[in-house]
């Protein structure tokens, strides 16, 4: 499957595919899928491990590379469970496993909005926001070139790493034209972020009376731009509360993937305990994986 999510229609946000019932498929196989899907994240529906969890999942990029956190990978994965009636029926919260990691979902159906496949509109809370590395003023400017920008368009706050599952950069920059301006060098970049000990980088403006605005890069994980990130939306409103520009609890609309073409809004709230991240999405195409004499 494909599912468009964090999108009102088909073609828009952020596309994952989706392999269900994959309990059987090695790890070297999952990867293979994953390279020929090229899309930014692939994600495998399985049996729990752990009691506790309704299900599990595991993600990867093209290049292979596992990914840990909660964002679009996992939002899309549910609603297609939901759209597909593979869950109890008049049941809405689940508990999903992802590496060691076991996190709170709820699924609520009918809703406009935020809802897509069968109207349906997931909400996941994500780890509670642990703050990582702080670029130095030193660096400013190596990020900014490596950015393809002028170290001048960063905003005065300093770049910052907070992983909610998934350590990524937050660049705050002057203007929505200065987030449409990067154009990333992906070495360059890959170096600035493993310095500071981060996957991706999530460059964005707060301009007066606007959601923010944002761009995803990954060179390390082979992901050039993502059109929306949950697990850097999510420590983004984190960090929006920390800073005081939004209080506890309200929700944040981020705007991201339009310079791809692909609009997407994400909405999250930081809570005392964790980030909730709420999407819809659409099943936009479905098929079959021939695998020798397996078919998935």
């Amino acid at each position: 499957m494909l599912v468009d999510v964090f999108a009102e229609g088909p073609l828009a946000g952020n596309p994952v595919a989706l392999v269900p019932d994959a309990d059987d498929l090695p790890v070297g196989t999952m990867r293979a899928i994953a390279r020929e899907f090229n899309q930014s994240e692939t994600t495998f529906v399985l049996r729990p491990s752990d009691g506790r969890a309704d299900v599990r999942f595991r993600s990867f990029t093209p290049i292979g590379e596992e990914v840990g956190g909660a964002g679009h990978n996992i939002v899309g994965a549910w609603i297609w469970l939901a759209g597909a009636g593979r869950l109890p029926v008049g049941r809405e919260a689940f508990v999903q496993e992802i590496g060691a990691d076991l996190m709170r979902v709820r699924v609520a159906y009918g809703l406009g909005g935020v809802s897509g496949f069968g109207g349906v509109a997931v909400t996941m809370t994500q780890l509670a926001p642990v703050a990582g590395g702080v670029l130095p003023a030193g660096r400013r400017g190596g990020l900014a070139g490596a950015l393809g920008i002028r170290a001048a368009d960063l905003a005065e706050s300093s770049p910052l790493v907070i992983s909610t599952g998934a350590g990524h950069l937050l660049t705050e920059v002057r203007s929505r034209a200065v987030v449409d301006r990067v154009v990333p060098e992906p070495r360059p970049l890959a170096d600035a972020l493993r310095a500071v000990g981060a996957e991706g980088c999530y460059v964005y403006a707060l301009e007066d009376g606007a959601d923010p605005y944002a761009r995803f890069f990954n060179p390390i994980m082979g992901i050039p731009e993502d059109p929306a990130t949950g697990t850097a939306a999510g420590p983004l409103a984190a960090r929006l509360v920390a800073e005081g520009v939004v209080g506890p609890g309200a929700v944040v609309r981020v705007e991201q993937g339009t310079a791809l073409g692909r609009r997407s809004l994400i909405r999250v709230r930081a809570l005392p305990d964790g980030v909730e991240l709420t999407g819809g999405g659409v099943v936009s195409a479905e098929g079959v994986l021939h695998l020798g004499a397996d078919r998935f």
